[in-house]
Formats: structure tokens, C-alpha cells, sequence
């Protein structure tokens, strides 16, 4: 009559947090982008190819002085970092089994 409940959804206000369920550094991504990695990887790599572009322009168009050196390699720097960050999470979309 009775059942006993047999839901283990985590509970609390950061219950959504664990669902799907992943382990490691797949933790600290939100569900929404978990579920959308390569989309958000290919959003990523878009944005990083602005900022090269950026980058580019802003040395070039500064004439190399210091000051165009000094932002573009704050916009290489950024652009470096989006790309490290796309290929960390297709790196991630690949790993994942099949059936998810």
C-alpha cells in the first residue's frame, strides 16, 4: 500500500544543479550549456575568431604603437582562451556515451 518513495532527484534550491548527473570538471558547466556543448562550443569559436579579428585590426590599425599592442594582445589574449574553451567542451561532447 504504502510504497516507499524511491525518488533520488537531489532536492534543495540547487537540485537542478545535479541533473544530469556528471562527475569531475563536467560539474562546474550548467545543465543548459551540458546539454548544448556543441553548440555553445561552436558559438565560442565564432567569438574567438571576432576577437582574432579584433585583435588584428587594433595592432594594424594602431600602427603598432604601444597602446594598439597592448589591446590587441588583450583581444588575442581573450580569443585564446575562447578557443581553449570551445575545444575543452567538444572535447567533452565527444567523451560523452552514445545514449546521452
Amino acid at each position: 500500500m504504502n510504497e516507499p518513495n524511491d525518488n533520488t532527484a537531489p532536492r534543495g534550491p540547487r537540485g537542478w544543479w545535479a541533473s544530469p548527473p556528471r562527475s569531475g570538471m563536467q560539474r562546474i558547466i550548467s545543465p543548459w550549456e551540458y546539454r548544448h556543448l556543441r553548440a555553445v562550443a561552436r558559438v565560442r569559436i565564432a567569438a574567438g575568431i571576432v576577437l582574432a579579428g579584433l585583435g588584428a585590426v587594433t595592432l594594424v590599425g594602431g600602427s603598432f604603437t604601444t597602446k594598439a599592442v597592448g589591446w590587441a594582445m588583450l583581444f588575442l589574449a581573450a580569443a585564446a582562451g575562447s578557443f581553449a574553451w570551445a575545444a575543452w567542451d567538444l572535447a567533452i561532447a565527444r567523451s560523452a556515451s552514445a545514449g546521452t
